[in-house]
């Protein structure tokens, strides 16, 4: 996508859902698309918080006329429901709302079907992962109660590490030191980390 004309009034969105992911790739490409870096708004999301400050700030920042860029539509919603929502929102407000990576914006009829097609896939594959992350964690247990090598972690303490993931004040690294294992064999245990535990404790 070329970047935009320097008379429209662009901002940008970037979202990420744990402390150990980094906004760097979603600010670089919006700072390529044209983005000004004083208008890219951010949230970095711990656990299942649904507080999204640099959204609502975007929101309010947002006038009839101007655009708005995400990287990818599943950083700018969790559901389907959401993501029309939004979307409609916007549109009512003379917003136009356009995708880096789905290449697509709702300035048109065909963009605004894209959206509501790539939304349901978005959901669909968030869906996927819930699943493969919940069977993960059946596998985990049923491991620890097998008989055989000791395991590195105890029910209880992969219990009580899903429950410090979620809560958000500790790092994934730091939540592996304190029970004297490495960050990949906490997420043997915890496939997924935070995010996928996020996504389970929304349903």
């Amino acid at each position: 996508m070329s970047p935009v004309s320097a008379e429209n009034w662009v901002y940008g969105y970037a979202r990420v859902s744990t402390d150990d992911q980094n906004l760097a790739l979603q600010r670089d490409a919006l700072l390529k698309a044209g983005v000004p870096a004083e208008r890219i708004y951010t949230d970095q999301m711990s656990g299942a918080t649904v507080k999204r400050p640099g959204l609502t700030a975007l929101r309010k920042a947002l006038r009839p006329g101007d655009s708005l860029y995400v990287w990818r539509l599943d950083r700018l919603g969790r559901s389907v429901s959401e993501l029309d929502a939004l979307a409609k929102e916007l549109r009512e407000d003379g917003v136009v709302l356009k995708s880096l990576t789905e290449v697509f914006d709702t300035s048109s009829a065909f963009g605004t079907f894209m959206f509501q097609i790539l939304s349901v896939f978005a959901e669909f594959e968030r869906n996927l992962i819930r699943e493969r992350t919940m069977a993960g964690l059946v596998a985990a247990k049923a491991r620890g109660s097998k008989a055989g090598p000791k395991p590195k972690m105890s029910a209880e303490q992969v219990e009580e590490a899903q429950a410090l993931l979620l809560d958000g004040k500790m790092t994934a690294t730091e939540i592996a030191k304190r029970y004297g294992v490495s960050k990949p064999t906490l997420f043997r245990y915890i496939p997924g980390g935070r995010e996928a535990l996020a996504l389970i404790a929304q349903q």
